[in-house]
């Protein structure tokens, strides 16, 4: 029997041949548990920083009009696409969406992306999201004025 510790990849096919085979009885459930848990939050984790990424881009754009391109553009819409598809396949993802504790994180991030990507400080971009969940979805929004 391969070990979770030892081969994760060798030890995940021999669960599902396990399961499929109906023998329950040789199952390393407690492993099997956690890595159910683990498809959960990786998903939670995609959609994190997919949507700290387009925030990001969303600041970038704001405060640096000069700046505005294509590249920017396209950035924003993928992340968009990709977050409602995301959303789509994923409906209980819409949960964290509207949690109110979820969204300073998610912030904090898309500061440092900007921060980093623009050289500005920190104390240039607003101290939280000044934008709606249906805003920043929007493929037609873009914020214009400062």
């Amino acid at each position: 029997m391969n070990s979770y510790d030892n081969d994760v990849i060798a030890w995940a096919n021999e669960q599902a041949q396990l399961l499929r085979a109906g023998c329950f009885h040789a199952l390393d459930i407690e492993h099997i548990a956690d890595e159910i848990e683990d498809v959960g939050k990786s998903e939670q984790r995609e959609l994190e920083s997919r949507m700290a990424v387009l925030l990001g881009h969303l600041l970038k754009w704001w405060l640096q009009p000069e700046r505005r391109g294509n590249s920017w553009r396209n950035t924003i819409g993928e992340q968009r696409k990709r977050l409602a598809r995301r959303i789509q396949k994923t409906p209980s993802l819409k949960s964290d969406l509207q949690d109110a504790e979820w969204w300073p994180a998610i912030w904090a991030d898309a500061l440092e992306i900007a921060t980093k990507e623009t050289g500005l400080w920190y104390n240039a971009f607003p101290e939280s999201c000044p934008w709606t969940f249906d805003q920043i979805m929007n493929p037609e929004f873009l914020p214009t004025e400062l």
